[in-house]
């Protein structure tokens, strides 16, 4: 079965606060953990991510569907 490959980008940082909409504290320490060719990558990316700096509230980690982006509409 062919596998279509979909863009997922992996990104955190620090937030300014965890209420409302996230806003990061910084945007020069962004982190960009990577690009994905898959979902389930990016997760696992993700959640690397996460665990590593579990020990700070205010950091997240998001996957961005970069591939709807591209291409709006696109099904993932």
């Amino acid at each position: 079965m062919p596998s279509t490959e979909l863009l997922h980008l992996v990104i955190g940082g620090e937030l300014k606060s965890l209420d409302g909409p996230p806003e990061f504290k910084d945007f020069s320490k962004i982190d960009f953990a990577g690009a994905y060719g898959s979902y389930e990558e990016a997760v696992r990316a993700w959640r690397a991510k996460a665990q590593a700096t579990v020990d700070n509230a205010l950091v997240r980690y998001f996957i961005l569907h970069a591939h709807k982006l591209l291409t709006p509409g696109a099904d993932d």
